[in-house]
């Protein structure tokens, strides 16, 4: 019998993140609803994605934020620009009980990407999990993936994934969903873990843009000793 995948919800979905992790769950068999604040922007984008989509890939459709997060299972992704994550947060929390948030978004400065701006909760995983409170789970992952390599599909992902919130369960969960589109996991601890998660990013995206470099879209890896 085929299993039955739930849907995933990607809020900011119609951003380059969002967009190439939408790609990337659909072709690994994970149907995926993106959501926008324009209805009709995160499906004319949700119709472009899936047009990119091998053969057998999932469906990509598109919706506004509340409708996305009332069609997802028990997943529902946050890929905002920081700008307007609290905001967003806020808006969708009501359709969030019973399901678990996974933050990928980084609160990179907003005149230096090469900077963080830190939250003061420390980080944009603990920001979301002061609005929702104890009882929704809010996981942080996919920090320091490049947006560039997850759109193309002809690339495989060159990086592991940190993942890190409170609750160890759900943190396994999202470790699994997330080892679907062909990356390593690592279980990272607890919420304040992405204090250090987060900060990483802007440090790849100084080293992806240097002229003394030569390369880009680099990640992060976990490098086990060869003896």
């Amino acid at each position: 019998m085929t299993e039955q995948i739930e849907r995933v919800a990607i809020i900011g979905g119609t951003g380059p993140q969002g967009q190439g992790l939408a790609l990337r769950l659909a072709v690994a068999g994970v149907p995926v609803v993106l959501g926008s604040r324009d209805a009709a922007r995160a499906a004319e984008i949700a119709l472009e994605l899936s047009g990119n989509l091998p053969e057998g890939a999932a469906e990509i459709s598109g919706t506004d934020n509340g409708a996305a997060v009332a069609a997802a299972g028990e997943m529902v992704i946050l890929a905002v620009p920081w700008s307007g994550h609290n905001a967003t947060v806020e808006v969708i929390a009501p359709g969030l009980a019973g399901k678990i948030l996974v933050d990928i978004v980084v609160p990179l400065a907003q005149d230096d990407p090469k900077k963080v701006d830190m939250p003061p909760e420390g980080a944009a995983t603990e920001a979301a999990q002061a609005i929702l409170g104890p009882e929704i789970p809010v996981i942080g992952a996919l920090h320091n993936v490049s947006a560039t390599t997850l759109n193309n599909l002809d690339w495989t992902i060159n990086c592991d994934v940190l993942v890190c919130g409170n609750g160890l369960e759900p943190r396994k969960k999202v470790m699994a969903l997330i080892e679907r589109i062909g990356v390593t996991c690592y279980n990272a601890g607890d919420a304040q873990s992405a204090r250090a998660i987060e900060a990483l990013t802007p440090i790849l995206i100084r080293i992806n843009i240097s002229k003394q470099v030569p390369f880009s879209h680099a990640g992060l890896k976990i490098w086990p000793p060869e003896h």
